[in-house]
């Protein structure tokens, strides 16, 4: 089966839609009225776009084996852990790096492919925050999808890594031309008689109870290493981790800690944060988890048996994990 060997850098949002439907004809085997009916063009766009993919140099097309086997580990992924759907990105870096930056690139790519696949008109979608669903974000290409709203779900919150949580929405949103609410509270705060006070406002309190009636959510899980988001954040101090560890969380979620059945562990900061609870993210008909490394194997099956993922992206080594593990 022919398949797409090479994407090389996306350097506009004209690019990353004809890289993704390279990727939707070529890698997963849509026929090209699939993927007009997908993106409402018609057939003879997709025709051309395709044909301009090979001419620019965007995708160059051999038999690829590696492509193939991963189609079956994810077949494999859906069957083991009752999936819906697994995508999963093959590293193509010509350089043979292992940098997680640049595996990262290539797992936010596949993801945005996933989301256009998932998304349907008149969802609302919840979106979470991080290096992860930051990558995420700018690696969507603009392809509106009508009636959808996108929700934040972390409070507002700085790092030093990442743009603010609101900025993961806000940039969903405007891919999808989507109606943007933002969450108009700090992610976590000084107190929990604070935090409390300020889930009791009106305006807040309507925020949230969106977040109790999504159809879809886009997060990430994170791993309880002293190089977690969560620390570097200042969300969780390196003591507030380590008692965490000790009494069995497996994995971060939304600011949530999760042991390894997926449920969650109400230790601190967990009544000083805003965000949404583990509960809004397991009522979601939807659930994308995007997950790029190994050292959040244990994370990502917790999240997976906690009824926290429908759809998952991982990268090829995590995935052999999975199936392995």
């Amino acid at each position: 089966m022919n398949k797409p060997s090479k994407l090389p850098t996306v350097k506009s949002d004209k690019d990353a839609l004809l890289s993704n439907i390279a990727l939707l004809y070529y890698g997963e085997g849509l026929t090209q009225s699939e993927i007009a009916k997908r993106y409402k063009l018609s057939r003879v766009t997709i025709v051309n776009m395709l044909r301009d993919c090979r001419e620019r140099g965007i995708v160059e097309i051999r038999v690829d084996g590696q492509h193939l086997a991963a189609s079956s580990l994810s077949r494999d992924l859906c069957e083991k852990y009752s999936l819906q759907d697994v995508y999963i990105a093959v590293d193509g870096i010509e350089d043979g790096s292992t940098r997680r930056s640049d595996k990262l690139a290539q797992v936010a790519r596949v993801a945005s492919m996933a989301i256009l696949d998932i998304v349907e008109p008149g969802d609302r979608i919840g979106v979470a925050w991080g290096e992860t669903i930051a990558a995420v974000a700018n690696a969507m290409p603009r392809n509106s999808v009508p009636g959808t709203q996108v929700c934040q779900l972390i409070g507002s919150q700085e790092s030093a890594r990442v743009p603010a949580s609101e900025i993961c929405a806000i940039e969903v949103a405007n891919k999808l031309g989507a109606q943007c609410h933002t969450l108009h509270a700090p992610g976590i705060v000084s107190s929990a008689e604070l935090a409390s006070a300020l889930k009791s406002e009106v305006t807040i309190q309507t925020q949230l109870a969106r977040l109790s009636s999504l159809d879809m959510t886009i997060a990430a899980v994170g791993h309880l290493g002293r190089d977690t988001h969560m620390a570097a954040a200042d969300i969780a101090s390196i003591a507030e981790l380590e008692a965490a560890r000790h009494q069995g969380a497996a994995g971060i979620i939304c600011c949530r800690y999760i042991d390894g059945n997926g449920q969650e562990i109400r230790t601190a900061p967990y009544d000083r944060i805003i965000a949404a609870s583990i509960n809004d993210i397991k009522a979601a008909p939807k659930k994308l988890l995007v997950v790029c490394g190994n050292d959040r194997l244990d994370a990502t099956r917790a999240a997976i048996h906690g009824g926290l993922v429908t759809h998952l992206v991982a990268d090829r080594e995590l995935a052999e994990a999975l199936i392995n593990g």
